[in-house]
């Protein structure tokens, strides 16, 4: 009887945030834009969340939900009630481009390291054409004339500062705002929305393409990482290698499926 009870009252608010939006969308009510702002506020602080993990200790996760705030904000203004998708799906992809954007705006990340990963694309891109296969990091050391310590030091650096986290994929053909992130297209196996899985559909068969061609490790580490949330430190208990090791296999694997969607029809910025 209770959960009925819940059930009903789980409608009813639904049914009220439905009313509140087709308010809104007549009239643009301050009021109203208020009450689905405080409504939606808390997939701000999920997004800041899973941004800050792969972020910089010195950036606050207070700064990334301010920021995505405004993409919160501008996800309300924006959104079409009469597509019938669900806003929860657009606004996430309004409020990590907005906490994306700004980060590249305060420019965060040293001259040196965005050099070095550069640098380091480079060299991958052009062995990957040459062995066509991904190359191994003595080839890449090679390639780049320093020694194994140095690519790994670079590695390190990259990764602390995100600049090689799965991120943007744009559609050439699609609008210049329909952004989505790569590692929103992993397919999710709860996923029942009928309208998400065919706006996903390509890209998720695009980028389990792509891991497949990965190196075994490699392969694995982004599947537990990205399909199954497993931390670092867990999948290097797994492999038995150390967590920084793994940091290090991620941060290689990335820059190939960076380079792989940037050959293809899916712009990666």
């Amino acid at each position: 009887m209770k959960s009925k009870k819940a059930q009903k009252d789980k409608l009813t608010e639904k049914e009220l945030i439905q009313q509140v939006w087709i308010d809104y969308q007549k009239s643009n009510g301050a009021e109203l834009k208020d009450k689905l702002i405080l409504y939606y506020s808390p997939i701000v602080k999920y997004v800041a969340s899973r941004i800050s993990v792969s972020l910089p200790s010195n950036i606050e996760i207070g700064d990334l939900a301010s920021y995505g705030m405004f993409g919160l904000m501008d996800a309300i203004d924006k959104f079409d009630l009469s597509r019938n998708v669900k806003f929860e799906t657009y606004a996430v992809s309004r409020i990590k481009g907005a906490i994306v954007d700004e980060l590249r705006a305060i420019d965060w990340v040293p001259r040196s390291i965005r050099q070095a990963g550069r640098e380091l694309e480079k060299s991958y891109q052009a062995l990957q054409l040459e062995l066509r296969r991904a190359p191994s990091d003595k080839e890449i050391a090679e390639k780049m004339g320093v020694n194994i310590d140095k690519l790994y030091e670079i590695y390190d650096k990259l990764s602390s500062s995100s600049m090689m986290a799965l991120e943007e994929v744009k559609m050439f053909d699609g609008p210049s705002d329909d952004r989505l992130a790569l590692i929103d297209i992993l397919e999710d196996k709860s996923l029942s929305d009928p309208i998400e899985v065919i706006e996903n559909k390509e890209l998720q068969k695009a980028l389990s393409t792509e891991i497949e061609k990965l190196p075994e490790r490699e392969k694995i580490i982004v599947s537990l990482y990205y399909y199954e949330g497993l931390t670092l430190k867990e999948i290097g208990e797994i492999l038995g290698i150390t967590e920084s090791r793994v940091s290090q296999l991620r941060t290689k694997a990335t820059i190939g499926l960076r380079f792989a969607f940037k050959k293809s029809k899916f712009k990666v910025k």
